[in-house]
């Protein structure tokens, strides 16, 4: 049996067909999921220094017969890279999610029945059955149809609904791209319906073939990521040097010790400070806390896809955004009804008349403000009409019975509101309709009811007007009326009705009709309740906010203007775009924020000049044709309920609820997070001080490898601690109470800036006397107890790093605070919990002579304490004087 056969039977494939097609063709998926080996994630983290420095560390205690210290080291490496991977794990999981949203499906006609399947089921040689509101998930050729429309927007970025058809009647040059007698993957049915011969799934598909040069797209390191990396080398650099001058050091200070010897000590001593020198904890830092702002951010219906984009967040500058289900609700609403019967339309007629004559002016002015103040205040009265009633139900009875249309759907409703219900407005006979088509842009069915054959109808009001019994006098008050109403926002809609003797007196056509005009309707898609309250929090972030829009200029400067995005009234169209240089689009994006009538293609010039003058772009998008604006922006923001699969892979940030409190959300979290980061980096240093200086400070005093005051096993076992703090807990930071009134950060800006250093090196090398100087005065003392002044300057360091943790979690709140706002954090009392715990374990159990520590008496423990507190808490005090400061 030929395919054209099966065709016109339309039995479709039987299912073994289908089985075995599967086979060849694979799953109708637009991208095929990437699946990266565990192993390779560790190998990732072994690359780093640190990593590389612990594994040489543990292999020359093995190689000298220390295999105890070489086994505790290879366990503190295995735990530090199990918290890197499962933490990465936990991402990639969270990542996945928005896979299982939804699974769409699809009606097919398989073994001549019709069958409901997953969309991704679906092979070449299915018969794919589409209506109203279906997202066609493959390509076809329409081989059965009926009125059938398709929105092909998101895929062409033509504006304009394409009306399909069994044959294209264009040959040869004049042949467009996109056929008439096809249908896209991607793109929606908007009426009518049709049966598809699936042609091409998956990648292979139109749609698809985007898809996959996006997601193929190289991906370039972030600013942070480079000012890290570059940090990282640097200190790498230094510490190599340190390494050999410290190792070279410790050789010649140990001349009277064998070979052997003053070779272990020497390389021992030199790695303790080249691992010292380090700062590991920047890798640790950036993963756990964009992937922990990125797990915070899915909660919050953020569904990060890239996590470096979290830390730009903070610097974004412009958020361009779309007018439809961001900054309104999506959902349109009947707001306005103006029911015109022929007597409210005589009487301004007469009185217009009347006061024409009664003027002694005769300019066109004088005669526009005689019509406007008779027309308002016909208007008042007009909604209250007992001919409203009318204008509902024609309005209603010229719906579909099973509306599907946003407008019809708000009509309805609003008819329902009005005590009018669908079994009135569709209970009597429908005799024929007149369908909508895009050359027409009107409507009408053709009811028989008790009164008789009525024609209702609706549609444009300028069509409408074409065909409705109105005077000249009376078509310009409308037309007036309608400007009116178009200006505040509203979608303005036309209702007439014809009433028809016999069914032999219908009209063929809709513009055969002579209608009786009754009225207006006016829709809008209402703003977002919380909209003015985001746009002003946005602006007063210094975020500026540009609206980008299909719809008419009129309508986004009314509703630039009742959400307060500022200049409202500035506005660039398409037309005017295609006729701008890059240059003169430059000059002109700096004080204009409403653009409307853009296509697509137009939305990458207008992120391409913000980009130019130096701004940091974020963009929203829902269609195929938005993925390239998306991908250039800064941060690419796609709408996960109604965006398309090539926009999210394109995008770095899906939003799950389209809403856009969750993108100022977002943008208050993206700055908590670089703040933290900062924070977090600030803390390294400072922790990393007195670890480096001691191991530098140690061979020119002579003191020999045996007695320092921290040994390679001892710095293992402080990146256990650091790194948690460090990670977890000032990850965990509430966002400080300005953050939302501060400028964006500069993008260019080092995130170890001079102050930040300034302030780390003090709080370092206070910290570095305070335990070095304990340890240092008690070993001199007493230099047969190196493990007593050892377990001192290492006690006070632990302690100082829970202390330092609530001193520096914020710049200008004192500790208490920082401490009152996270008492009821877990995390947080766990980590603090475990260093204390740790310390008493490792001090005064067994475990201490593994570690070459001894236990401390209880003056000697005081003593730690004690000077714990002041090493950190001195701090407090040049917090109160600058806070003092600036309250004068």
């Amino acid at each position: 049996m030929t395919e054209q056969k099966k065709v016109n039977e339309l039995k479709g494939l039987t299912n073994e067909e289908a089985i075995k097609l599967q086979e060849m063709f694979g799953k109708n998926q637009l991208v095929a999921e990437k699946k990266e080996c565990f192993f390779h994630k560790i190998l990732e983290v072994l690359e780093e220094p640190m990593f590389l420095l612990l594994l040489v560390a543990a292999i020359i205690y093995f190689i000298l017969g220390e295999p105890k210290d070489g086994a505790i080291m290879l366990v503190f490496v295995i735990g530090i890279i199990s918290i890197d991977v499962i933490q990465e794990w936990k991402t990639d999981k969270t990542l996945k999610s928005l896979k299982n949203l939804s699974a769409p499906q699809v009606n097919v006609i398989r073994n001549g029945v019709e069958n409901i399947i997953n969309s991704e089921d679906l092979v070449p040689g299915d018969l794919m059955i589409i209506n109203e509101g279906v997202k066609i998930p493959a390509d076809g050729t329409v081989v059965k149809l009926n009125d059938l429309c398709v929105d092909e927007s998101s895929l062409t970025g033509e504006a304009l609904e394409v009306w399909k058809v069994l044959e294209d009647t264009q040959e040869g040059e004049n042949q467009d791209y996109w056929k008439k007698n096809y249908c896209y993957a991607g793109t929606l049915v908007t009426q009518g319906s049709g049966i598809i011969l699936v042609d091409k799934i998956g990648s292979e598909t139109e749609y698809g073939k985007i898809g996959v040069n996006i997601v193929g797209a190289p991906n370039e390191q972030t600013p942070l990521q480079k000012q890290t990396g570059k940090l990282v080398k640097i200190c790498a650099g230094i510490a190599a040097v340190l390494f050999a001058l410290v190792s070279g050091i410790t050789y010649l200070n140990l001349s009277d010790h064998i070979f052997k010897d003053r070779i272990i000590e020497s390389i021992l001593s030199g790695i303790t400070l080249a691992m010292a020198m380090i700062p590991e904890e920047f890798p640790v830092i950036l993963t756990v806390f964009l992937s922990m702002g990125a797990w915070r951010l899915a909660k919050k219906k953020s569904l990060v896809r890239k996590l470096p984009s979290v830390e730009t967040l903070g610097a974004i500058s412009v958020l361009c955004v779309d007018k439809t289900g961001t900054i309104t609700m999506n959902k349109m609403t009947v707001t306005e009804t103006l029911a015109f019967a022929k007597k409210d339309l005589e009487e301004i007629n007469n009185k217009n008349k009347l006061e024409y004559s009664q003027s002694t002016k005769t300019n066109n002015d004088s005669k526009n403000n005689i019509d406007n103040n008779n027309g308002l205040q016909i208007l008042k009265s007009l909604e209250k009409s007992k001919d409203n009633k009318r204008l509902l139900e024609i309005m209603g009875m010229a719906c579909e019975t099973e509306a599907y249309d946003p407008m019809e759907k708000a009509m309805v409703n609003h008819c329902k509101e009005n005590n009018i219900c669908k079994d009135h407005l569709f209970g009597g006979e429908l005799i024929s309709e007149y369908s909508f088509t895009n050359e027409s842009k009107m409507m009408g069915h053709v009811w028989r009811r008790e009164e008789g054959i009525v024609i209702a109808s609706k549609g444009s009001p300028e069509k409408i007007l074409e065909i409705s019994d109105l005077t000249s006098g009376e078509r310009e008050f409308v037309e007036k009326s309608i400007y009116e109403m178009s200006s505040r926002g509203l979608r303005v809609i036309a209702v007439g009705e014809m009433k028809v003797d016999n069914e032999e007196n219908v009209p063929s056509t809709l513009e055969e009709c002579k209608l009786q005009f009754l009225g207006l309707i006016g829709l809008e898609d209402p703003a977002r309740d919380s909209i003015k309250e985001d746009i002003k929090a946005c602006i007063k972030a210094g975020v500026r906010v540009v609206m980008i829009t299909g719809d008419n200029g009129i309508t986004a400067s009314a509703i630039a203007k009742k959400v307060g995005i500022p200049h409202g009234d500035h506005i660039i169209t398409g037309d005017d775009l295609n006729k701008m240089s890059d240059e003169e689009l430059r000059e002109k994006v700096k004080d204009v924020s409403i653009f409307s009538r853009v296509v697509p293609e137009h939305k990458m010039r207008i992120v391409k000049a913000f980009k130019e003058n130096g701004e940091i772009v974020a963009m929203t998008g829902d269609g195929v044709n938005d993925a390239p604006a998306l991908k250039y922006a800064d941060i690419g923001i796609a709408m996960g309920k109604r965006g398309s699969e090539v926009s999210r892979e394109a995008a770095d940030l899906i939003l799950l609820d389209d809403n856009f409190s969750t993108i100022v959300h977002t943008v208050e979290d993206g700055r908590r997070i670089y703040d933290n980061i900062r924070k977090a980096v600030g803390y390294v240093f400072v922790i990393h001080i007195p670890i480096a200086f001691a191991s530098l400070l140690a061979p020119f005093l002579g003191i020999g490898a045996s007695s320092l005051l921290l040994l390679p096993v001892h710095v293992v076992l402080l990146e256990l601690v650091i790194d948690p703090t460090c990670s977890i807990i000032l990850e965990r930071q509430l966002a400080e109470k300005d953050i939302m009134n501060r400028k964006p950060r500069n993008p260019k800006e080092s995130i170890l800036t001079a102050k930040t250093l300034t302030k780390s090196l003090i709080q370092g090398l206070v910290l570095f006397a305070a335990s070095f100087g304990t340890y240092y005065l008690y070993l001199k003392n007493n230099p047969d107890s190196a493990s007593v002044a050892r377990t001192m300057g290492l006690a006070i360091i632990m302690i100082s790093n829970v202390l330092l943790v609530q001193v520096n979690s914020s710049n200008t709140e004192y500790a208490y605070k920082t401490f009152k706002n996270m008492i009821k954090d877990k995390v947080m009392w766990a980590a603090n919990t475990a260093t204390i715990a740790g310390l008493l374990v490792i001090v005064y159990t067994p475990l201490s002579k593994f570690l070459y520590l001894s236990p401390l008496s209880i003056k000697q423990l005081l003593t730690v304490i004690g000077t714990s507190i002041v090493a950190v808490m001195w701090y407090e005090i040049v917090k109160l004087v600058k806070n003092i400061q600036t309250q004068k």
